[in-house]
């Protein structure tokens, strides 16, 4: 495999990391966590207009084409800078599913608005019952006057309360567990019966959980075959957890670079606390876990890009790794700065809040190492 990155890519890093000095300091990204919305509609409409909201749609959908490695270098980027905007919610969950799975219509209407900036998009799979299980689905979406009526409730949705269109997995048929009979609907943000309760996760970020009661949608709403749903879930996933490897990667060498500086400074006893062997070895055991990450979270990425058959289990095993690189290497980081490191305005803490909403986005490390041994 060639680990080098081509002029383009190297174009796309240098303008995401020029992006994050410029807008991402600790002091402006505090005040968009304090804000309603939660991240910047500027940097949004910047995001359209550097092209990255259509990264990785294909041409045919009015994007560009690029590959999960180019998604990997923009997400490593901004997993260093902790940034806020709802690109994981909108283009790589919402926004993928519709290109994967969506009619020639729904692409036509949805994808360009969203690449222009101008869809905000959100996917409600999780149930309250359904822990990390995509096939778990109890909402319903019963056929009913030339449409479908959905009734349920859906958890940690994220950014659906900014979002104009949600993406609902609902149950046509089937048990509450079958892999079969389940179908995607997008209903609108306003929807009649459609209500949210919605709150700040421990990273910053927003999401609601949602009633649906008596939800009517057309039979355009359904995005692919009626029943056929779980097989494009699961790729978006798979594909999402290689984004969230690589920002979990640069999440992580933020705090190893952070806290390395740290201890070069902080003094006890006339001597800076980095010259102790032990914290030299505790250091290097960090930086060790971050490396050892980024080889899976490339890994991964590279084989999503060969569209190989055993991609869920490398995405599962890229996931267990990065999950327990993720609170290890948070974990020391808060650690080694002591009593600052749990101070809300030092940014050390906020890394790690990151780093531990990483793990459990999509299935923790537990979750996944299951996982992991169970696909055949």
């Amino acid at each position: 495999m060639d680990f080098e990155l081509s002029s383009e890519q190297s174009l796309l890093k240098d303008s995401v990391d020029r992006f994050v000095q410029d807008n991402y300091d600790s002091v402006k990204r505090r005040a968009m966590v304090a804000s309603d919305l939660g991240y910047s509609k500027e940097n949004w409409s910047l995001f359209a207009e550097m092209g990255w909201l259509g990264l990785p749609f294909s041409e045919e959908s009015g994007g560009f084409d690029g590959t999960a490695v180019d998604v990997s270098i923009m997400m490593e980027s901004f997993g260093e800078g902790l940034v806020q905007e709802p690109y994981l919610s909108t283009v790589l969950l919402a926004g993928r599913l519709v290109d994967i799975a969506g009619s020639a219509d729904q692409k036509a209407e949805i994808i360009p608005a969203l690449i222009e900036g101008n869809l905000m998009l959100s996917l409600a799979y999780a149930e309250p019952q359904s822990r990390f299980d995509l096939f778990d689905v109890a909402a319903t979406a019963e056929a009913a006057d030339g449409g479908y009526v959905i009734n349920g409730h859906k958890s940690v949705v994220y950014h659906a309360a900014s979002a104009d269109r949600i993406l609902v997995t609902c149950r046509t048929s089937g048990d509450q567990r079958d892999k079969a009979g389940i179908s995607v609907f997008i209903v609108d943000a306003d929807a009649a019966g459609l209500t949210r309760k919605d709150f700040r996760t421990l990273d910053g970020q927003r999401a609601s959980d949602l009633s649906l009661e008596n939800v009517k949608v057309g039979k355009d709403a359904m995005i692919g075959a009626e029943g056929e749903a779980f097989a494009a879930l699961e790729k978006t996933i798979d594909l999402a957890i290689c984004a969230v490897g690589a920002e979990a990667v640069g999440a992580m060498r933020k705090v190893n670079e952070v806290t390395l500086d740290y201890v070069k400074q902080r003094k006890q006893f006339g001597a800076a606390i980095g010259s102790n062997q032990v914290i030299k070895h505790r250091l290097a055991d960090m930086m060790i876990e971050e490396e050892q990450s980024k080889a899976m979270a490339d890994m991964a990425a590279m084989k999503a890009d060969l569209n190989e058959p055993d991609h869920s289990r490398t995405a599962s095993a890229t996931k267990a790794r990065v999950g327990n690189a993720a609170r290890f290497v948070g974990a020391q980081g808060i650690q080694l700065h002591g009593g600052i490191g749990m101070t809300d305005e030092y940014v050390i803490g906020h890394y790690y809040k990151r780093l531990m909403t990483i793990d459990t986005l999509f299935g923790n490390a537990d979750y996944h190492l299951k996982r992991f041994a169970e696909i055949r």
